[in-house]
């Protein structure tokens, strides 16, 4: 049970981090670490302002997709550290958690009418369905080198004695963080701090929502950043570390993927909206390929 408490701590503090790291290197004074929580914290208090054409859909569409997310906690170890529920597959259900909750997000964003918003859902709905497979090729490889369908059973299993560990540690911290990019709708395929709705993607999905459902929107954000640092700090410790090295190294590596974060948006540039399908097929033929390496040097080894 280690993990859930570390998953919510870590999700809390990822937003301040990565605003005070984009504060500092570019030389400002900025906010405090703590201001995105006193921002959820003013909107939780704020009624919502909800237009007369949208449906219940409209309304229920954050609920459920922070719903997903905290289930997607109970899902996720630590280390040798089981999750609270662990099943045979529960990588599966995790990506369908994932897109459950981000299917309801994008019929919320039309069920309006605005034309902006349907285009920012047209755009999230393309840029998931082309990295999902990058998802599921990576959890494949995990599979098949360490013979496992779960998260706990893959991570606690995934210790540096497997000779494939540094490899797939490298290749699966790289392609998570940058999947966590897309999922989350940051640079280079989105920038959360554009304010023209043709460039924009996930913010001008929730143009229409405001108040108590604009906060959840914005907390499941935050889930999603630690999940995915959680899944990265799984991939690149070894499980036979033991609890009381294993839990700083997990808040070292959730720190720095939130400071990694915000050093790409600081000097990293927005792609053309023509080539954010090029770079998302790209992380999938990576996954591909590392997938293919593995498979020929697994049936070697056999």
């Amino acid at each position: 049970m280690f993990s859930l408490p570390l998953l919510i701590l870590a999700a809390l503090l990822i937003p301040g981090l990565i605003l005070r790291t984009k504060s500092i290197m570019s030389g400002r004074k900025g906010p405090g670490l703590f201001q995105p929580l006193q921002d959820v914290w003013v909107l939780l208090r704020k009624g919502n302002v909800i237009s007369p054409t949208a449906s219940v859909i409209f309304r229920m569409a954050p609920v459920i997709m922070l719903s997903t997310l905290l289930v997607v906690l109970f899902l996720l170890p630590l280390g040798q550290m089981k999750a609270p529920f662990s099943f045979e597959g529960d990588i599966i259900f995790f990506a369908y958690l994932l897109a459950f909750g981000r299917f309801f997000m994008i019929i919320a964003a039309m069920d309006t009418g605005s034309g902006f918003s349907g285009m920012g859902a047209n755009r999230e709905a393309l840029y998931s369905m082309l990295v999902e497979p990058a998802f599921l090729l990576l959890m494949g490889t995990f599979v098949m080198t360490t013979d496992a369908l779960s998260f706990s059973s893959i991570f606690s299993s995934f210790t540096s004695d497997n000779p494939y560990f540094y490899l797939i540690g490298i290749t699966g911290a790289y392609l998570l963080a940058q999947i966590a990019m897309i999922e989350n709708s940051r640079l280079p395929v989105d920038d959360p701090k554009t304010h023209l709705e043709l460039t924009m993607v996930h913010e001008v999905m929730i143009l229409d929502y405001s108040g108590f459902d604009l906060a959840l929107i914005h907390v499941g954000t935050w889930l999603k950043f630690a999940i995915f640092g959680n899944l990265i700090a799984n991939s690149v410790l070894p499980a036979g570390l033991p609890v009381y090295g294993y839990i700083p190294a997990y808040a070292g590596i959730q720190i720095g993927f939130s400071i990694l974060i915000g050093l790409l948006e600081s000097f990293r540039a927005r792609n053309k909206m023509m080539q954010n399908p090029k770079f998302i097929l790209t992380l999938t033929a990576i996954a591909a390929a590392t997938f293919a390496i593995l498979l020929v040097l697994t049936k070697t080894r056999l």
